[in-house]
């Protein structure tokens, strides 16, 4: 058989927004390695006309908690209402962070937490709010654990309304234990293929599927309406038979 050629096709995905949320442990304008790979996936969209946006969470006072606004729960100040109308307003979100002991850092599980504290809305349709819109992961690190974390973050955005498309995730690794970082020279980082090749199709797959959604409407609102669950609708459900 035959090795498939790869043929360029013009793609007008001017009417895309993409948000990529750097989780990074430092605030700026410290050197974030995680930022060099968002810098590679969003020249990607920026070059096919995608409006890109990029928020340091570290940077802005987002409060810990469950729920949409946490100054009704005790808080001073929350910058998350703010910074959700940027989500709201995306086709694409794309979460990135470091991996530490072996899992997600806390500035990536805060804004995960706060991401849902806002699945129980509603779209224009009458889903949750994140129908129609897709995600995807970029870890960093210098310990074991890249398809672990991202796994956990592409569960978190599809259980709360995100599609995701395939290889909607990037990642790069140092040498396990201390040594350089993916921005340093001495790494290598910006030579290694497998990194550079997961990050092109990543956001590749991600323009692609958020047209698709945007083109048919997203996804059609029937099986999947809250409201009208509550009222009685069952959308084709029927009980298992009561066994014999």
């Amino acid at each position: 058989m035959a090795s498939p050629i790869a043929v360029e096709t013009s793609f007008d995905y001017s009417s895309l927004r993409a948000l990529f949320i750097n989780c990074t442990l430092k605030r700026s304008p410290e050197t974030s390695n995680t930022q060099g790979i968002i810098d590679l996936s969003a020249h990607i969209m920026r070059g096919q006309g995608v409006h890109v946006d990029v928020i340091r969470a570290i940077d802005h006072d987002i409060a810990t908690g469950v729920y949409p606004d946490m100054t009704a729960h005790g808080w001073a100040s929350d910058a998350w209402p703010a910074l959700f109308e940027t989500v709201l307003a995306a086709d694409i979100l794309v979460l990135a962070g470091p991996i530490w002991l072996g899992d997600n850092a806390s500035v990536t599980k805060r804004v995960v937490e706060r991401l849902y504290a806002m699945s129980g809305q509603f779209n224009a349709k009458g889903q949750y709010v994140y129908y129609g819109k897709v995600g995807g992961a970029i870890i960093t690190g210098n310990e074991d654990g890249v398809k672990h974390c991202s796994s956990n973050l592409l569960y978190s955005l599809q259980h709360i309304g995100y599609a995701i498309p395939p290889a909607a995730d990037a990642g790069w690794l140092g040498e396990i234990g201390p040594g350089p970082s993916y921005l340093e020279s001495v790494s290598a980082g910006s030579e290694n293929d497998f990194t550079n090749r997961n990050t092109t199709f990543m956001s590749w797959n991600l323009m692609h599927l958020a047209s698709i959604l945007q083109a048919n409407g997203g996804i059609p609102a029937w099986g999947n309406l809250r409201q009208s669950w509550d009222r009685g609708e069952r959308f084709g459900f029927a009980p298992n038979p009561d066994s014999r």
